[in-house]
């Protein structure tokens, strides 16, 4: 435990301001908000999920929760730099996330861009990056967003969420599925040899009215609900462990099955 304290307190601090004009990252907004992602997406996808499945022994549960169509947001807790891989290895459909802008230049640009992923600038209010999130959601993609604002450091769930999901969920109507990822924190470990079992487990959808001008205290409202949904799943995958989440999908999936047949008179 001391080890791992004394490992997290000597990482590099997160940069949070990039000194580039917000107008460098326009061309990157407008491709976001007008294009889906294309064949760089889906070998990304292709060689992530093969690192996941065969080094993280990565699982999924009820991943039937996430809607099949339409506009959706899926909110992780987040913890590592592969989180949004975890978090949609087990649907079909291409997620959409928001990246520092720092990661926007060659030759990492080249990929993020066509892999539909669209910069964010920290430390500054960026309404850029909330107007292509809203493009997004209205030609019905599904956006991945973190309610924390962050990586968690330490690997537990944060206990406030920032208010910017909030304000998302209600001006858009999207529905949330919020989502917990278990054990990716390990993974910055990957260089020692150090692999953990990753488990990801999705909440049922939840949708709020929409609201067109939210206040700060409605937006922080509904990002502190989400953040109890994603708090109460990764408690479950952290009391029950992965033979325990296994036992109980297949019993749910087994009730789910049987259905109740009325007698011909």
């Amino acid at each position: 435990m001391a080890e791992e304290q004394q490992r997290l307190s000597s990482m590099k601090a997160q940069v949070y301001k990039d000194s580039r004009e917000k107008d460098y990252f326009d061309k990157f907004h407008q491709r976001a908000r007008t294009t889906d992602p294309n064949w760089v997406y889906e070998v990304v996808r292709m060689l992530t999920v093969m690192w996941g499945l065969s080094a993280f022994r990565m699982r999924g549960y009820h991943s039937e929760r996430v809607p099949n169509e339409g506009a959706v947001i899926l909110a992780p807790n987040h913890a590592s730099f592969m989180d949004h891989f975890f978090v949609g290895a087990f649907i079909r459909r291409r997620v959409r996330f928001m990246a520092k802008s720092q990661l926007f230049k060659p030759p990492g640009q080249w990929v993020f861009s066509p892999g539909g992923v669209f910069p964010v600038r920290r430390g500054a209010f960026d309404e850029d990056a909330f107007e292509t999130t809203y493009s997004i959601l209205e030609r019905r993609g599904t956006l991945v967003m973190y309610c924390e604002g962050g990586r968690s450091r330490d690997g537990k769930v944060s206990d406030r969420a920032r208010p910017g999901i909030g304000r998302i969920a209600l001006q858009s109507g999207a529905p949330v599925v919020p989502a917990a990822i278990y054990g990716s924190v390990r993974v910055r470990n990957w260089k020692k040899l150090q692999f953990p079992k990753v488990l990801v487990l999705y909440g049922e959808p939840i949708r709020w009215e929409v609201v067109e001008r939210p206040t700060r205290e409605q937006q922080q409202e509904v990002a502190d609900a989400i953040l109890v949904e994603i708090k109460a799943l990764y408690a479950e995958l952290e009391q029950l462990g992965p033979k325990g989440v296994n036992a109980k999908a297949k019993s749910e999936r087994r009730a789910a099955a049987v259905r109740t047949v009325k007698p011909a008179l």
